[in-house]
Order: C-alpha cells, then sequence, then structure tokens
C-alpha cells in the first residue's frame, strides 16, 4: 500500500501490524496480571492537567510513542471493572472474542443503521435481540434494538410508551424510590414535567410499595394528569431487589398503563434457570431495558430495549428523510434507525454473537449461575459472622451488610462512622474494591459480584479484610 501525496494519515502496512501487535501484546499482558494488580487506581486532575493540558500539537509523534504514553499515564487510571476482586457498583468482565469483535467493528467502520449501508451486522442484531426476546419470554411480535445502554433504552422505552398512549398532556410516570437515576432523567427527556416523576415508597424488602402506587395513581387521575407509565426493578441496583411483577404487570394492564422494567444488569440472569424464577413476570412486561456490557460479559457499550410489540418501536421512531430515501430496502429489511434514537450506530450485535458462537450458551448460563452462587455464599459468611450484619436479603448478585458486632448497643450514627472508616481503609488497602449504599437511612457496605473470573477464594478474602478493619475500626471507639 503506498500513501498517497495529499494524505498523510495513513500508515505502512509495516507501520499498522506493528502498532496491532503492541496493542495485543499489552492487552493480553494486563488481562494476564490483573489477579496481582490493583482493583482501583486514580489521579487528581491538577496531574494530569500538567500532563495533558494544552493545545494539539502541529507536528508528528512516534506512534509507539503516543501508544506507550496512554498506557502508562492515561488508562491505568481508572476503575478496573474487569477486576476479580471489582465488587463495586456493577461490574463488566468481557470476553475476548467481545474486544476483538469491537476491533473489527472499528476497523470495518460500520454503521449499523440501516439495511443498506450495513445488512451483515443488522441481521446479527436482528438475530441477538430475538435471543433477548426468548429469554425474557416475550412472544414472536417482540423485538427491539441494542442501545448505547440503559439510559438510553429508558428514554427510548419512555418515548414509545408515550406515542403508544397518543401523546397525551400532563403525564405521569411511576417509579420506586429503588430506581435508577436514569429513569428520571428518561421521563423528563420523554416531555414528563419533572413535578409530575412520582417517586413511590419501598417495602421492607425494597420493592416498590403497591397499595401508595396505587393510590398515587388514582388520585393522579382525579387530579386531571394522565398515568402514562410505571418503571419496575429486576434488580434495583443498590439491593438487586426485584418488584412484584406479576402483581405490577396486572395493575398495569387493568389501568392502561405502560409497565417498563429496569432490568439492566438483572435481566441476563433470565439464562439461567434460578434466573427465571427470581424474575417471573417479567413477560408481562410493555418493555424490558438490559445491558449486555454488564451481566453478560461484553465490552462498553451495549444495551439493549425489547418491546412487547417491535411496531410500537417504529411508530415512535422511523422519520423519513431525503438523504436516507436510498436505503428502503423493502420491508423485510428493517432500519434499525428506525427504532430509536441513533442514525449512526455501533455495530453493537457482533461482540454479542462472536462471544456466543465461540464459548455457547451452556458457558455463558456457568459464568451468571456463578454470579448467583457467590453472592449466596458470601451472605451465609456474613450471617455466620458475629462482627457482620446483613443489611438485606441476597439477590441477584448483590450483597448488603455492614459492621455491627452481635449484641451491640451503637447508634446509628457510630456503625455508620465504623462502616465508612472500613470502607476508605478496603478503598486504599488495593486488594479489592467495592461501594457504599444508603438503605432508609442505614449506612452499607455493599458487594456486587458478577464478574465470571471471580473466585470464592477472591470474595472469602474480601470479606476477611473486611472483618479485620472492622475490628481495628471498633477498638478505636
Amino acid at each position: 500500500m503506498r500513501k498517497a501525496e495529499h494524505d498523510g494519515l495513513q500508515m505502512t502496512p509495516q507501520e499498522m501490524r506493528q502498532l496491532a501487535s503492541r496493542v495485543t501484546e499489552i492487552l493480553i499482558e494486563r488481562n494476564g496480571d490483573l489477579d496481582s494488580s490493583n482493583a482501583w487506581d486514580g489521579e487528581f486532575r491538577e496531574v494530569l492537567e500538567e500532563q495533558f493540558w494544552g493545545p494539539p500539537p502541529e507536528g508528528e509523534r512516534p506512534a509507539e510513542e503516543v501508544l506507550e504514553q496512554v498506557v502508562r499515564d492515561v488508562l491505568p487510571n481508572a476503575a478496573r471493572l474487569d477486576h476479580p476482586r471489582f465488587f463495586g457498583f456493577i461490574p463488566s468482565s468481557p470476553t475476548w472474542p467481545g474486544i476483538l469483535a469491537d476491533y473489527l467493528a472499528a476497523g470495518f467502520n460500520i454503521n449499523s443503521c440501516t439495511w443498506l449501508v450495513s445488512s451483515g451486522t443488522s441481521q446479527l442484531e436482528l438475530t441477538v435481540v430475538d435471543w433477548m426476546r426468548d429469554w425474557i419470554g416475550f412472544s414472536e411480535s417482540a423485538g427491539g434494538l441494542l442501545t448505547s445502554g440503559g439510559s438510553a433504552a429508558s428514554v427510548e422505552a419512555l418515548v414509545t410508551a408515550r406515542e403508544a398512549a397518543g401523546h397525551p398532556e400532563r403525564p405521569t410516570v411511576y417509579m420506586s424510590d429503588q430506581s435508577h437515576s436514569a429513569l428520571k432523567r428518561a421521563a423528563f427527556i420523554a416531555g414528563v414535567h419533572r413535578d409530575h416523576i412520582r417517586i413511590v415508597s419501598s417495602d421492607d424488602n425494597f420493592r416498590i410499595n403497591l397499595a401508595e402506587l396505587t393510590e398515587q395513581v388514582r388520585d393522579d387521575r382525579a387530579k386531571g394528569l394522565h398515568p402514562l407509565a410505571v418503571c419496575a426493578n429486576a434488580g434495583s441496583a443498590s439491593t438487586g431487589s426485584i418488584d412484584r411483577l406479576d402483581t405490577l404487570s396486572s395493575f398495569c394492564a387493568s389501568e392502561g398503563i405502560w409497565l417498563h422494567v429496569d432490568a439492566a444488569y438483572g435481566g441476563f440472569a433470565l439464562v439461567t434457570s434460578e434466573g427465571k424464577e427470581h424474575l417471573a413476570g417479567i413477560e408481562n412486561a410493555d418493555s424490558v431495558g438490559m445491558d449486555a456490557h454488564k451481566w453478560f460479559f461484553q465490552p462498553y457499550e451495549v444495551g439493549a430495549l425489547i418491546v412487547k410489540n417491535a411496531k410500537q418501536l417504529e411508530s415512535a421512531f422511523a422519520i423519513g428523510h431525503d438523504v436516507l430515501q436510498d436505503t428502503v430496502w423493502g420491508s423485510n429489511h428493517p432500519n434499525f434507525a428506525d427504532r430509536g434514537l441513533q442514525l449512526s450506530r455501533a455495530a453493537r450485535a457482533l461482540k454479542i454473537w462472536m462471544s456466543v458462537q465461540t464459548f455457547g450458551m451452556a458457558k455463558f448460563r456457568a459464568a451468571v449461575q456463578n454470579g448467583l452462587d457467590l453472592a449466596r455464599r458470601a451472605g451465609e459468611y456474613v450471617d455466620s459472622n458475629p462482627v457482620l450484619e446483613m443489611v438485606t436479603p441476597v439477590s441477584l448478585g448483590i450483597v448488603c451488610f455492614r459492621i455491627k458486632p452481635e449484641g451491640s448497643t451503637y447508634d446509628e450514627a457510630t456503625l455508620e462512622d465504623v462502616n465508612r472508616k472500613v470502607l476508605a481503609r478496603v478503598f486504599w488497602d488495593e486488594l479489592a474494591f467495592f461501594s457504599s449504599t444508603s438503605l432508609k437511612g442505614v449506612f452499607s457496605l455493599r458487594f456486587c459480584i458478577i464478574n465470571h473470573t471471580t473466585t470464592w477464594e477472591g470474595v472469602h478474602r474480601t470479606l476477611d479484610r473486611v472483618v479485620e478493619f472492622g475490628k481495628e475500626a471498633l477498638n478505636e471507639l
């Protein structure tokens, strides 16, 4: 390959191979060293500004030099979300085929917007979406699309609900105090006034209070408002709690209200028999959001929105455009740009499809089940340890607990102080990383155990360290 005389943005095949080979080597080394590395590293802004602030260079630098700087000074300053002892927030542990799929999609410069522009990846997206439809239990009339994640899926779900209801004036949307903040944002993006976003309290098991929801809907109708949608949790981010989906779906059907289920991380438990039992009733929802970059082991970004009636998506989002008139390829060749927010779209299905084809669903099921099993064992450890107390029942890979010795008479402020000290100690200890949450005023330590590389030995060591630090903090009182 020769460079065009006017084109200074190309490399020779030898330069390309050399650079790509070095990137591959770096990634394989990183993967192999994860278990012995820190679960988190970061740097203060003033340090990074000194390294990277300023105008862009006019002249060129050796590509290898740029690569090494990025690998040395940029990428390590991050949470290692795929670390086997990263239990904070919602971890992400991508497969190698998924990583390579993103490399290929970028290299082929795929825009998975219309059938004409990319029929291959469009067909893969139809296939992957149909897998998810089947796991949820929707009929073949359901369909959807892959999204950047749960935030986009929530917006698209509520816009679809709005359009299916005839774009009513003064709509209201309901969710629990355990719902993700992305749902609130999605509601006002979809045109719901902030004052009409109803936050319903949760019960002692952190599920939406059905009696309060019923009363709120009745009151809003009496005020001339239009109840548009209820957002249910199928694995809340704080506790993994699951709303009573069967009861909610019956209520919404009788009231003519759209039921959207936020299953961003918890939804992929559906590939296991245990997960199907936990999420019974999800098949009665109008729409479901799921994130494959969480519990289905893919690189960021890939979420999904699956709608019970696929035609409602295109009714909400399809808009003709003169520049795109040549992309129409008949009714059996759908354009995913007609189903959601984006026209320019990454080829997100490729990584899911390649990963599943490579490993098979039996191994994916075992990997998801591993998270369920490890979280259960962690809960048993907490229950059996006299220094620890469970705050909520274990649910969908999440364990919420705290330092609270049996028979102790410490007040809540003292217990919170002790647990914050433990969290800070672990944060800098480097063995592991986990996060916290606040549950009805109780400060709680929180593990989310869904990484397919995590072992019981790693969970056990981390819990041992928590107990050790907890005892030290208690002795300081």
